[in-house]
């Protein structure tokens, strides 16, 4: 089975630049995943994404190095089970509150003994190379990332327990919930120290209990921080700020502003 380059990267202790898809698109999707990201996240919490869409954009990434990764909407196993049996090598839960959610998370998520995953692997076969859908059954569990949102005081309550989850690989930390679960503005660079003292109590609970820690950032400086601090997967901006941005400056530039 294919090798997850992203896990290997993170047990070396190696940064994983991870990009963001918004928008419901392929082509966007294959050109972002051509342009260096260590992986690629497609949102359908907060994106514009259907299953549809979903699936042809794991086609379209899939057409490069870069490891194909989803964020779930919710806690909803179906769309769990379907996004990995698609060929994503990794999921993002948000709003991972307790140490019960954390483990139907990564039930769902498991082949037997670890989980309950209905099998059904269909694109996910050719993706890994697995040759036979066997031989991915008794690979995957090993390969697929299972990553926990933390963004709200209930999570930061129950941390340690929701670390403790067997199968699970990583926290991700989602830094405008989490602002605003502790009455600052969201942001995505938080500065206030109720929030960046909560994100250095999450690293460090991670890495005590020798799982991967990841975050959203604003950008490329925030992500530089981020992997000094000690997080081991950092977001970029999503497609959607990218175009907006780049659109705005190349006006302003024709405008001589």
């Amino acid at each position: 089975m294919r090798e997850n380059k992203v896990k290997a990267m993170l047990s070396r202790g190696e940064p994983v630049l991870n990009g963001w898809c918004s928008l419901p698109c392929a082509y966007s999707a294959e050109i972002l995943a051509n342009q260096g990201y260590d992986s690629l996240t497609i949102d359908l919490q907060h994106g514009a994404m259907s299953y549809e869409a979903t699936f042809a954009m794991l086609q379209g990434i899939s057409t490069t190095d870069t490891v194909p990764m989803a964020r779930v909407p919710w806690h909803d196993p179906g769309i769990m089970m379907k996004l990995i049996d698609a060929g994503a090598y990794g999921l993002i839960c948000p709003m991972v509150n307790s140490a019960e959610i954390a483990r139907r998370f990564v039930a769902a998520c498991r082949y037997p003994p670890l989980g309950h995953r209905s099998f059904g692997p269909n694109r996910a076969t050719l993706y890994s190379g697995a040759g036979s859908s066997g031989n991915y059954a008794a690979a995957a569990n090993d390969q697929i990332l299972l990553f926990a949102m933390i963004e709200t005081q209930e999570g930061l309550d129950n941390l340690e327990e929701i670390l403790a989850t067997p199968g699970l690989d990583g926290i991700y930390v989602g830094p405008g919930d989490l602002s605003m679960a502790l009455g600052v503005a969201p942001s995505m660079a938080p500065t206030d120290a109720k929030v960046t003292n909560a994100m250095a109590k999450i690293l460090a609970a991670a890495r005590a209990q020798g799982r991967f820690a990841a975050v959203h950032t604003d950008g490329p400086a925030t992500a530089r921080k981020r992997f000094a601090e000690g997080f081991g997967l950092c977001t970029l901006q999503n497609d959607v700020r990218l175009l907006s941005d780049g659109a705005k400056a190349q006006v302003r530039a024709a405008r001589g502003g």
